[in-house]
């Protein structure tokens, strides 16, 4: 009989472990869809700068500006945290390649913005989840379960009605290769991008990730701006300066982000672009939402819900709560 009990004492123990454990892979999926959600509606404001110049100066010259301001503000916040030195990071390389894949993909996206009709430019530009996800499955062992094919295409379908209801892809000629080319070489590059961010994301801090990025960044960006450059005044210049803290925060979001779950998890939350694209556009030049618009909306919103409530339990966690318990008894 006590050997009984103490059997039924300690499988009583592991399930509510485990149940603890189900629970906290909830809520860390939770945070970090509320992360990437909040980066994506940052980065969509960047995204949408060029709009806003209007052609006054290049694609490069914002996002060179962005750099700017964004590595200052980081010089300032390592200042007062430790100094620069506290934040080495032994992988350089990796950095230059993360910058240089994020530079040049929205750079890619911006310029097929420009040249196309933005919607269509915006959806090239999401397939990079359709990219990023397989990369997370070969590369870092990402799961894919039937709840992540039932947000991601939720996602999707959403994504597709915002897409259609606002004219994507309703003609096509011989000047719309060019720019679609280059959107669709964004995706991959964004993909590729984060792909980086997530590894980069285990084995430095956030701060770490920032500063070397947007080091590289900086240089990648002004090398492409020189070809292309045009006058502005320094006060006009400040706006694209003060983009550069809304990268930071907006990066910073991300990377915690990616840090708290899979790519799987987190990559299709970036539909919700879309969501942002249309905001920006009713209140900054009147672009009224449609009622597909508002419908696709919702259905994005309902994925990323599916997603964020996903039991992301490694497989080994079985075996690992039974070893605590015991050890604990």
């Amino acid at each position: 009989m006590r050997h009984k009990y103490i059997g039924n004492n300690m499988s009583s123990k592991i399930n509510q472990n485990k149940q603890e454990i189900h629970l906290e892979h909830r809520w860390s999926n939770a945070k970090a869809i509320s992360w990437v959600t909040i980066g994506t509606g940052l980065f969509a404001i960047i995204f949408s700068s060029a709009k806003f110049a209007d052609g006054s100066i290049s694609t490069f010259q914002i996002l060179f500006f962005r750099y700017i301001g964004g590595l200052l503000s980081l010089f300032l916040i390592a200042s007062v945290s430790g100094g620069l030195r506290t934040y080495h990071s032994p992988k350089p390389f990796l950095y230059f390649l993360r910058a240089g894949f994020g530079a040049t993909g929205a750079g890619a996206i911006m310029f097929a913005s420009a040249n196309m009709p933005i919607v269509d430019a915006t959806a090239l530009g999401l397939l990079y989840v359709v990219f990023i996800v397989p990369l997370g499955v070969m590369f870092l062992s990402d799961k894919i379960t039937r709840q992540h094919l039932f947000g991601i295409t939720l996602c999707g379908g959403g994504t597709a009605i915002i897409m259609l209801s606002r004219g994507a892809f309703s003609s096509i000629d011989a000047a719309y290769i060019i720019p679609a080319a280059v959107a669709v070489l964004g995706a991959v590059l964004l993909a590729l991008e984060g792909f980086m961010i997530k590894v980069l994301s285990d084995v430095d801090r956030p701060l770490t990730v920032l500063l070397y990025t947007n080091a590289f960044g900086l240089f990648i960006t002004g090398s492409f701006a020189t070809t292309s450059w045009k006058y502005i005044s320094l006060i006009n210049s400040f706006p694209y300066l003060i983009l550069g803290v809304v990268a930071i925060s907006a990066q910073y979001c991300i990377v915690r982000g990616y840090k708290l779950a899979a790519l799987s998890i987190v990559a299709p939350i970036d539909y919700s672009w879309l969501i942002f694209t249309a905001l920006i556009g009713y209140i900054f030049f009147n672009e009224v939402p449609t009622i597909p618009v508002i419908l696709g909306s919702c259905i994005l919103a309902v994925g990323g819900t599916v997603l964020a409530i996903i039991r992301s339990t490694p497989p080994s966690v079985e075996a690992n709560d039974i070893g605590r318990v015991q050890s604990v008894d």
